[in-house]
């Protein structure tokens, strides 16, 4: 892992970015970091793959996290952000948001399109979380927030990870539904109601899925980008439970 940038914010988080052989990423650690005990992992993933420097991320909610004594990192994996992607990629997302804009079926596009997005993105943050952990000042446990589908093989398949919050959840590739029952770590389900982009039935069907004995569904009325800011308070007191 090679930091190539660093920037000290007012409120003490230091924000750096990073490479790691061809994965781009940030990483927001507390300002106490340095002095304090290891801090929690918390990973972040935007839905559908935005570039981990979008500010839809939620660069105010990264922040808050890390002054509240989280370490916060996102990437670009495979196919997703500013990362490169094949003319088949660009053409199915079109595709898809014609299909979204028109209401009509998209499930098949969506499958082909972040079915093998996830199946790649999964191994690159493996490996970054290997090299996160391997730096001074962060430990365990490990926390995952965002991108439901992602979150999903994750949490399936990396036993380092004791808490994740998911958002929305409407559309997740047939593999991931299938492994929902697998997913037994506390979990924080946001769902918006009047999300355009998520059919609301199959977010609760997938929440009914989810194997685990602590699950939590947190809905609000709205759409997509709708989610209020007192969400951010709750998803840092549901890390707070499960990472301290």
């Amino acid at each position: 892992m090679r930091f190539t940038s660093e920037q000290r914010h007012d409120d003490g988080v230091l924000e750096r970015e990073f490479t790691l052989g061809e994965i781009p990423g940030t990483l927001w650690t507390p300002g106490s970091a340095a002095s304090a005990a290891p801090a929690p992992l918390i990973l972040m993933a935007h839905n559908n793959g935005l570039p981990q420097r979008e500010p839809r991320l939620g660069q105010a909610v990264v922040r808050y996290s890390a002054a509240r004594g989280y370490a916060v990192a996102s990437i670009d994996a495979a196919g997703c952000g500013d990362r490169p992607r094949s003319a088949a990629d660009e053409e199915a997302r079109a595709e898809l948001r014609r299909t979204l804009r028109a209401g009509e079926p998209a499930d098949e596009i969506f499958e082909s399109l972040v079915g093998p997005m996830v199946e790649k993105a999964a191994p690159d943050w493996r490996t970054t979380l290997d090299a996160l952990l391997a730096l001074p000042g962060i430990d365990g446990p490990v926390g995952y927030s965002g991108w439901t589908a992602l979150g999903i093989r994750l949490a399936v398949t990396e036993p380092r990870i004791t808490a994740a919050g998911f958002f929305a959840g409407g559309y997740v590739p047939r593999a991931q539904r299938a492994e929902a029952r697998q997913v037994t770590v506390p979990l924080l389900l946001l769902l918006q109601w009047d999300d355009e982009g998520n059919p609301r039935q199959r977010a609760l069907d997938l929440f009914d899925a989810f194997g685990g004995k602590e699950k939590t569904l947190h809905a609000n009325m709205g759409g997509h980008t709708g989610t209020p800011w007192f969400e951010t308070d709750d998803g840092v007191r549901f890390f707070d439970r499960h990472l301290k």
